[in-house]
């Protein structure tokens, strides 16, 4: 079999946000384990990468590594198929087009891991100083596009009568007692625990509401990942966690269809079960558990 054959009947996955991070991470962790992936972000080129203070009062907009140039770089070394394509949260027509080219060029997503968050002034603010403006862009942005991104895949999974939807969630959005040091650092604000709370909601709905259509929904809480963005940003590292640890976690619910449907509808703490299996060599480190 040729390696254009053995490419064109690879499965494929869509990425969004995977430019850094953890997005980047589960993008070349599915190219490992034999997906074409299409992956989306804002940053086009290395050295164009910026992130935004997410507290109003720090100053303005950093420079960070990463790009869909680099991204799909590494996912061709290892020999599957990257589509690279820009796509910004924050524009609807943009979220559009991406799910357009996704299935135009490649005619079926098999797996969709709505990993891409926007992060920006006022993300972290406190409740009694928090610009409503600010609230209103990380709902549009983290909860109606990523919405609109899976209305627009979902339909053609139907179709094919599977699909595997990921939504990369978060446990600020679902407890009572949040961490209040990491909150009095500025590092845990409302509108990142409320758009992340609504959501979470959209995985076991969808569960409920498609199961008979060979649909699968599973949220994936990452715990304290450490990121490009967060060492950009200068912020405090309580020894968060590699994203090569979420990665590998969701390349290996892939691998087995039992996997996913032991977790459909429910959320997986992607750190706890890699530390479980032992899928990052080195991490955690020894003597942390």
């Amino acid at each position: 079999m040729s390696n254009q054959t053995q490419q064109a009947s690879s499965p494929v996955a869509l990425v969004t946000g995977a430019s850094r991070g953890i997005g980047r991470a589960t993008a070349l962790a599915l190219a490992d384990a034999g997906f074409d992936v299409a992956i989306t972000a804002r940053t086009v080129r290395e050295g164009e990468g910026i992130v935004a203070q997410p507290t109003t009062d720090a100053g303005g907009d950093v420079a960070v590594p990463g790009s869909l140039d680099t991204t799909a770089a590494e996912i061709t070394e290892r020999g599957q198929r990257v589509l690279p394509i820009t796509m910004d949260l924050l524009s609807a027509e943009s979220v559009r087009a991406a799910a357009d080219t996704a299935l135009s060029e490649w005619g079926r997503v098999d797996v969709l891991v709505n990993n891409a968050i926007w992060s920006g002034p006022g993300l972290l603010d406190p409740v009694g100083v928090l610009d409503l403006e600010a609230l209103d862009t990380a709902f549009t942005a983290n909860v109606l596009r990523q919405v609109l991104l899976t209305q627009l895949i979902l339909p053609s999974m139907v179709e094919r009568g599977s699909g595997l939807i990921l939504n990369l969630t978060s446990s600020a959005g679902q407890v009572d007692d949040p961490p209040y040091e990491v909150v009095k650092m500025k590092m845990l604000g409302y509108a990142h625990c409320a758009s992340k709370g609504a959501f979470h909601r959209m995985a076991p709905l969808i569960q409920a509401e498609h199961e008979l259509d060979g649909i699968t929904a599973i949220n994936i809480d990452p715990g304290f990942t450490w990121t490009e963005s967060m060492a950009a940003l200068d912020l405090h590292n309580f020894g968060g966690a590699p994203p090569e640890a979420t990665g590998t976690v969701i390349a290996w619910l892939t691998e087995d269809p039992e996997r996913t449907a032991e977790w459909r509808g429910r959320t997986l703490s992607s750190l706890e079960l890699c530390a479980q299996l032992g899928l990052v060599e080195g991490w955690p480190p020894e003597g942390s558990q």
